[in-house]
Protein backbone atom coordinates (compact mmCIF):
# COMPACT_ATOMS: atom_id res chain seq x y z
CA UNK A 1 0.00 0.00 0.00
CA UNK A 2 2.16 2.67 -1.39
CA UNK A 3 -0.04 4.56 -3.66
CA UNK A 4 -3.42 5.54 -5.33
CA UNK A 5 -5.07 6.77 -8.17
CA UNK A 6 -7.76 9.45 -9.22
CA UNK A 7 -9.69 8.60 -12.30
CA UNK A 8 -11.38 11.70 -14.06
CA UNK A 9 -14.34 11.77 -16.38
CA UNK A 10 -12.59 11.96 -19.15
CA UNK A 11 -10.62 8.78 -18.13
CA UNK A 12 -7.20 10.25 -17.40
CA UNK A 13 -5.57 9.54 -13.81
CA UNK A 14 -3.86 10.82 -11.44
CA UNK A 15 -1.42 9.34 -9.03
CA UNK A 16 -1.26 9.91 -5.53
CA UNK A 17 1.65 8.12 -2.63
CA UNK A 18 0.52 7.68 1.00
CA UNK A 19 2.14 9.37 3.56
CA UNK A 20 2.87 5.88 5.04
CA UNK A 21 5.34 7.34 8.09
CA UNK A 22 4.07 10.69 8.76
CA UNK A 23 0.29 9.16 8.94
CA UNK A 24 -0.20 5.60 9.05
CA UNK A 25 -3.20 4.99 11.10
CA UNK A 26 -5.03 7.46 8.29
CA UNK A 27 -3.87 6.19 4.87
CA UNK A 28 -4.26 2.29 5.77
CA UNK A 29 -7.99 3.44 6.80
CA UNK A 30 -8.06 5.40 3.85
CA UNK A 31 -6.61 2.22 1.47
CA UNK A 32 -9.26 -0.02 2.73
CA UNK A 33 -11.98 2.46 1.75
CA UNK A 34 -11.16 2.61 -1.75
CA UNK A 35 -12.43 1.87 -4.26
CA UNK A 36 -15.16 4.55 -4.09
CA UNK A 37 -16.12 7.40 -6.48
CA UNK A 38 -17.67 10.62 -5.17
CA UNK A 39 -18.68 14.53 -6.73
CA UNK A 40 -16.04 16.56 -6.18
CA UNK A 41 -16.44 20.41 -5.70
CA UNK A 42 -14.38 23.84 -5.73
CA UNK A 43 -14.20 25.10 -2.28
CA UNK A 44 -15.30 28.34 -1.80
CA UNK A 45 -13.23 29.97 1.31
CA UNK A 46 -9.95 27.48 1.34
CA UNK A 47 -8.25 28.70 -1.65
CA UNK A 48 -7.35 26.57 -4.76
CA UNK A 49 -9.00 22.74 -3.17
CA UNK A 50 -11.58 20.55 -4.42
CA UNK A 51 -13.56 18.85 -1.70
CA UNK A 52 -16.28 16.61 -0.41
CA UNK A 53 -18.52 16.63 2.50
CA UNK A 54 -19.40 12.81 1.94
CA UNK A 55 -16.25 10.90 2.29
CA UNK A 56 -15.71 7.85 3.48
CA UNK A 57 -15.57 7.55 7.46
CA UNK A 58 -12.83 7.37 8.79
CA UNK A 59 -12.45 6.67 12.79
CA UNK A 60 -8.98 7.12 13.32
CA UNK A 61 -7.40 9.62 15.34
CA UNK A 62 -5.74 12.75 14.45
CA UNK A 63 -2.28 12.16 12.93
CA UNK A 64 -0.37 14.58 10.86
CA UNK A 65 -2.78 17.11 11.14
CA UNK A 66 -2.86 20.92 10.37
CA UNK A 67 -4.49 23.59 8.53
CA UNK A 68 -2.04 24.30 6.60
CA UNK A 69 -1.45 21.42 3.14
CA UNK A 70 0.67 22.39 0.62
CA UNK A 71 0.13 22.20 -3.06
CA UNK A 72 -0.30 18.46 -4.24
CA UNK A 73 -1.49 17.39 -0.86
CA UNK A 74 -4.83 15.86 0.41
CA UNK A 75 -6.59 15.79 3.67
CA UNK A 76 -8.91 13.87 5.56
CA UNK A 77 -11.58 15.21 8.05
CA UNK A 78 -11.28 11.99 11.10
CA UNK A 79 -14.19 10.86 12.62
CA UNK A 80 -12.64 12.20 15.79
CA UNK A 81 -12.90 14.87 17.68
CA UNK A 82 -16.24 15.21 17.31
CA UNK A 83 -16.01 18.62 17.14
CA UNK A 84 -13.48 18.61 14.44
CA UNK A 85 -15.34 21.11 11.44
CA UNK A 86 -14.10 19.19 8.77
CA UNK A 87 -15.55 15.76 10.04
CA UNK A 88 -16.12 13.97 6.76
CA UNK A 89 -14.74 15.84 4.35
CA UNK A 90 -12.24 15.46 1.61
CA UNK A 91 -9.84 18.20 0.57
CA UNK A 92 -7.26 18.18 -2.36
CA UNK A 93 -5.20 21.65 -2.91
CA UNK A 94 -3.73 21.99 -5.78
CA UNK A 95 -2.67 25.43 -4.87
CA UNK A 96 -2.14 27.78 -2.13
CA UNK A 97 -4.87 27.02 0.49
CA UNK A 98 -6.03 27.05 4.19
CA UNK A 99 -8.66 24.77 6.24
CA UNK A 100 -10.86 25.90 8.64
CA UNK A 101 -10.22 23.37 11.15
CA UNK A 102 -7.02 20.29 10.99
CA UNK A 103 -7.31 17.59 9.02
CA UNK A 104 -5.14 14.58 8.96
CA UNK A 105 -2.87 14.88 5.99
CA UNK A 106 -2.28 12.19 4.44
CA UNK A 107 -0.89 11.81 0.79
CA UNK A 108 0.80 13.80 -1.84
CA UNK A 109 0.10 13.73 -5.88
CA UNK A 110 2.95 12.53 -7.83
CA UNK A 111 5.48 15.30 -9.06
CA UNK A 112 4.65 14.57 -12.49
CA UNK A 113 1.10 14.79 -12.28
CA UNK A 114 0.86 17.90 -10.65
CA UNK A 115 0.05 19.66 -13.64
CA UNK A 116 -3.01 17.26 -14.61
CA UNK A 117 -3.89 18.26 -10.82
CA UNK A 118 -4.20 21.83 -11.40
CA UNK A 119 -6.05 21.40 -14.86
CA UNK A 120 -8.53 19.18 -13.05
CA UNK A 121 -8.96 21.23 -10.13
CA UNK A 122 -8.93 24.70 -12.57
CA UNK A 123 -11.97 22.48 -14.34
CA UNK A 124 -13.91 22.13 -11.74
CA UNK A 125 -13.61 25.95 -10.57
CA UNK A 126 -14.51 26.96 -14.07
CA UNK A 127 -17.25 24.82 -14.90
CA UNK A 128 -18.49 23.26 -12.17
CA UNK A 129 -18.75 19.53 -10.00
CA UNK A 130 -16.89 16.69 -11.46
CA UNK A 131 -17.02 12.90 -10.11
CA UNK A 132 -13.87 11.54 -9.40
CA UNK A 133 -13.02 7.66 -9.01
CA UNK A 134 -10.64 6.91 -6.27
CA UNK A 135 -8.70 3.45 -6.65
CA UNK A 136 -5.71 1.54 -4.74
CA UNK A 137 -2.52 1.28 -7.02
CA UNK A 138 -0.02 -1.36 -7.35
Amino acid sequence: MKRFIIRTQDDQTIRFRFYQHAAPITATAFAAALPFSRIFFHAKLSGQEIWIEDAPELDVIQENASVYAVPGEIVIGPVNPKRNKITGCIGIFYGDGKLIDCGNIFGKVAEEDMEMLKALGDNIWKRGAQELRFEISN
